[in-house]
């Protein structure tokens, strides 16, 4: 017949079982934390880079801006013109586009 489980074999394999799974839970929490890490600082950087790169194009929409606004300012006739020239063409565009609207239906 096989030898009898004692009581304290099975305490000591619990207890041995429940060291390694502490052991375990250890090396995963460790991972865990170097991963969160990693990934702060990942997401630092990006935010680092986006910020600049918005500050870039923010720099760059301010000078087109200025570029525009002082074209405008030594050239209002030939503003003012274009925006005279593209209306009559949208108007003109659009007379014919009701013109050729409103021949005769058939219905069939």
């Amino acid at each position: 017949m096989a030898d009898p489980i004692k009581p304290e074999d099975v305490q000591e394999a619990m207890k041995k079982q429940i060291a390694e799974l502490r052991r375990e839970m250890n090396r995963i929490s460790k991972t865990l934390s170097e991963r969160a890490e990693d990934a702060a600082e990942q997401a630092g950087d990006w935010y680092d880079a986006a910020s600049d790169r918005a500050s870039r194009t923010a720099r760059q929409l301010r000078t087109q801006a200025q570029s525009v606004s002082e074209t405008v300012q030594q050239n209002p006739g030939t503003i003012s013109g274009a925006l005279v020239l593209g209306g009559l063409v949208g108007f003109m565009l659009g007379m014919l586009a009701g013109q050729a609207g409103s021949g005769p239906r058939r219905w069939h």
